[in-house]
């Protein structure tokens, strides 16, 4: 009755089996998998799920508070029971899962406990071959993905990550992360192919819960103070449709995060409909090509009343300008 998250089929198709037959579920780990998984079982109104994060709130790593708040109420909304600040000290029962015991030694009733808490770079077969790790266990790889044997090259969730800005080791493990070091890597397996080279992870998320969209790339804010910078910030909100009563319109929110002294953009998120995805990766490329404020408050955008926010509230330029109003002020 408890099941680490395993990316293979056959394993996963015995979870989904085990979650149809319980009624009671236990989440641990309240990233990206635990939320997903939280959302997806609660649609069986006949469930009793509880996310358990020792964090004091959701997605903490990837969100400022004003956004990991709204999916905790978005999921408490379709009943999710969200306990924060909380730890599981022991998973209880004799022959499968029972109960869990927190911190505080209360014990909540469960049939099943699903363990979204992370995962460690599989670098065995590199440590056979001699090729050096790093403390967490990932491949050491240069810019251009090789290992520490010239031969062999790295990509993926067993190879190094480093921060962006800070070029600290980083323990990022996203399938669009791996197929951009695997272009990288092949791309210079026969030659070294200099403007080719992984100019550090940036750690590009988004995620949906019910209708809510989510998405974060670089820097938050709260992650920006912690490393040492420096920062101003800008944020706006506006329909994604123009005007704001057409059907199906959403408010998207843009949050961006810079550098004070640059105007470098450092970080970003959104939140709102499904546009929020695609607007993430705009904030993405801006990181990637080191954009500023006033590049970003004068950015020429393709508008559609059905498609986007209106050419005078695009939200990501909107939230520059604020970011620029803060700076002159």
């Amino acid at each position: 009755g408890v099941y680490p998250i395993i990316k293979e089929m056959s394993y996963l198709k015995l979870l989904k089996k085990a979650v149809k037959q319980a009624k009671n579920v236990t989440i641990i780990g309240g990233g990206f998998i635990g939320v997903e998984l939280a959302d997806e079982i609660a649609n069986d109104k006949h469930k009793n799920v509880t996310i358990i994060e020792m964090e004091e709130r959701l997605l903490a790593h990837s969100f400022d508070k004003e956004f990991s708040d709204q999916a905790t109420t978005k999921l408490r909304g379709k009943g999710v029971k969200v306990l924060t600040k909380t730890r599981a000290t022991s998973i209880n029962g004799k022959d499968k899962a029972t109960s869990i015991t927190l911190g505080d030694k209360r014990r909540i009733k469960t049939d099943l406990v699903i363990l979204g808490i992370g995962a460690k770079p599989n670098a065995d077969l590199a440590k056979t071959c001699g090729l050096a790790t790093n403390n967490h266990g990932a491949i050491k790889v240069d810019e251009y993905l090789k290992t520490s044997e010239p031969d062999i090259y790295a990509a993926g969730d067993c190879a190094e990550k480093k921060d962006f800005f800070t070029r600290d080791a980083t323990n990022v493990m996203l399938a669009s992360t791996a197929t951009s070091e695997a272009r990288v890597a092949g791309a210079n397996l026969y030659a070294i192919k200099l403007l080719k080279n992984n100019k550090g992870t940036i750690a590009a998320y988004s995620t949906i819960i019910d209708d809510l969209a989510l998405g974060s790339a670089g820097l938050t804010e709260e992650a920006a103070k912690k490393a040492g910078f420096d920062i101003t910030t800008g944020t706006a909100t506006a329909p994604d449709k123009h005007p704001g009563k057409l059907p199906g319109t959403k408010p998207m929110t843009v949050k961006l995060v810079f550098q004070r002294e640059s105007g470098i953009i450092l970080g970003g998120q959104t939140v709102g409909g499904a546009a929020a995805g695609e607007v993430t990766n705009i904030i993405a490329l801006a990181i990637q090509k080191n954009m500023s404020i006033s590049e970003l408050e004068t950015l020429q955008v393709a508008t559609h009343p059905k498609l986007t926010a209106a050419p005078t509230a695009y939200p990501i330029i909107n939230a520059a300008q604020q970011a620029m109003q803060r700076l002159n002020t």
